[in-house]
């Protein structure tokens, strides 16, 4: 009878989880569909006219050559458009559009695209030029596949990452609005907040209210912030030789303050990341062996410390530099000097992938030593 009952439970749990997630992702599903339905005729929400193309047409096709023998094929087309929102709703419209081979700045318009136009007045039949292009059905299809395989391999945990990069956009966006807004405020001193709101409300969301958490946000803003004031007395020491900030020319705010803020945030993931790696496996060792020495905690934190510093490091390395390549190309591609390029173009990554470096390195003895901490802590309670 015992077992019976046992069963029963099993059977009764598993139908109830069954019944749980098969209500959730049909929630899902539905918010999913209408939000695609929402995009699709969300034209009256646009001040500007939006028209749809009904008929393209090549009318001329020109190969062009500059003067340092770069080759491109410039084509023309003419386009008819239905406008559907505003005042020439319904209204037929002719555009031109000038497409090059490369496709930088320009890209060919086919049957079905909807075009942002600007229509010329007082003109019959209408006319107009486009102005960019409505990508937005696109974008939530991206941003439903990210939600969606975040859901199915991280369940839980998937839920809180997503409500954590939705406060932290919506934070960073409120503190940027502010500076803007207030000139007596710092940038600097503004992203500090944020690094410190952004540390603890993503990692409490993700990983819960345990020492394990408080672990990894001691380390994370310990890290962030011994990086910065590396960084800054390295920029110090050396006048900022070597630092090119034409990329912020048109700032009115000084390039330094910039620079460093930006800084401050980027690292901040690569941060965040090795400090809960660093907690949850000291953490891990404990939970798995109470009676683990702290010589063999620290041991293996640092065994695991040297695995993830390499790749770390590489992935900020990667991630500042691989936004320069389209630069880097067309420096080349226009005979700028291969120094000059490099260093206009690369001594603020390569300055950005160092600090954060710096950080991940620095985050490794700091968490584990904080993690053992907290693990003797938790020890001195049993």
């Amino acid at each position: 009878m015992t077992q019976e009952w046992k069963e029963l439970y099993i059977v009764n749990k598993l139908k109830k989880v069954v019944t749980n997630n098969l209500f959730l992702y049909s929630i899902l599903g539905l918010c999913f569909i209408l939000s695609l339905i929402f995009v699709n005729h969300n034209h009256s929400f646009y001040n500007e006219p939006i028209a749809e193309v009904i008929e393209t047409d090549v009318k001329d096709k020109e190969e062009v050559v500059d003067s340092f023998n770069n080759k491109d094929l410039l084509t023309t087309q003419a386009i008819i458009a239905k406008v559907i929102n505003g005042e020439h709703k319904g209204e037929m419209i002719h555009l031109t559009n000038k497409f090059s081979l490369s496709g930088a700045y320009d890209q060919e318009q086919e049957v079905g695209n909807e075009l942002f136009v600007s229509i010329d007045s007082g003109k019959s039949p209408l006319t107009g030029t486009i102005t960019g292009v409505k990508r937005d059905t696109y974008v939530l299809i991206v941003a439903w596949i990210f939600i969606f395989v975040l859901l199915l391999v991280g369940r839980k945990q998937g839920f809180y990452s997503i409500v954590s990069l939705a406060v932290n956009a919506l934070l960073i966006s409120f503190l940027l609005d502010i500076f803007l807004h207030s000139s007596n405020i710092s940038l600097l001193l503004i992203c500090g907040i944020g690094v410190i709101l952004f540390t603890v409300m993503s990692l409490l969301l993700v990983n819960g209210f345990n020492e394990k958490t408080f672990a990894a946000i001691i380390s994370t803003l310990l890290g962030t912030f011994f990086s910065l004031l590396i960084t800054f007395l390295v920029m110090w020491l050396t006048k900022e030789k070597g630092l090119r900030y034409e990329e912020m020319q048109f700032l009115t705010s000084p390039p330094q303050m910039v620079f460093m803020a930006g800084l401050l945030i980027g690292s901040l993931g690569a941060v965040m990341d090795v400090a809960i790696t660093m907690s949850s496996s000291i953490f891990g060792l404990y939970e798995e062996k109470h009676d683990i020495s702290e010589k063999a905690l620290r041991d293996s934190g640092m065994e695991i410390g040297k695995d993830i510093m390499g790749t770390m490091t590489n992935i900020l390395f990667f991630a500042y530099i691989s936004g320069s390549i389209p630069m880097l190309i067309l420096y080349l591609m226009n005979d700028f000097p291969f120094g000059i390029t490099l260093s206009i173009n690369l001594s603020l990554e390569l300055a950005r992938a160092l600090a954060g470096g710096i950080g991940i390195v620095l985050t490794i003895p700091i968490g584990l030593y904080i993690s053992i901490f907290f693990v003797n802590r938790k020890r001195a309670r049993l």
